[in-house]
């Protein structure tokens, strides 16, 4: 019987564990904007307490900045560079001399994309990015993503 408690409460532990350490949850959705032009949308929920930092960063930032890896595709081009629609905060420590640019809450990272033709593809690539509270930082993470364009 303590056997079986102890199991249950260890897998209880790591699940609570493993849940604290993913304080960023991405979605990933196209919507049509015209007939071959498509919004990727690329959105980061962020757990109460943590940042997630933006892809432009300050010269002495002590962040990681969000960076996407979008995988070629001929059936498409992209249409200027991944806009951050969401509310930026500048975090400055006057000990350390450092900055950051970051998001709490959420943020929207949108791609604009447009079709050579009516056609079906998909929006492939990844993101990495890091994620700190007040008192640590995670190490960078990778995430896949796939969307599907119709």
């Amino acid at each position: 019987m303590k056997k079986l408690f102890l199991a249950i409460f260890l897998i209880g532990a790591v699940t609570a564990a493993k849940a604290q350490l993913s304080p960023v949850t991405w979605s990933f959705t196209a919507i049509r904007t015209s007939d071959k032009t498509f919004e990727i949308h690329m959105k980061a929920n962020i757990q109460p307490g943590w940042h997630l930092y933006s892809q432009k960063q300050p010269k002495n930032a002590i962040a990681i900045p969000t960076a996407f890896k979008i995988n070629s595709n001929p059936l498409f081009s992209l249409d200027d560079k991944i806009k951050e629609i969401g509310k930026m905060e500048v975090m400055n420590d006057k000990e350390l001399d450092v900055s950051a640019n970051q998001y709490t809450n959420g943020v929207d990272f949108v791609q604009k994309i447009k079709l050579k033709g009516n056609i079906k593809t998909n929006f492939n690539g990844s993101v990495e990015y890091q994620t700190c509270d007040d008192k640590k930082c995670l190490p960078p993470k990778t995430v896949n993503f796939s969307v599907a364009i119709k």
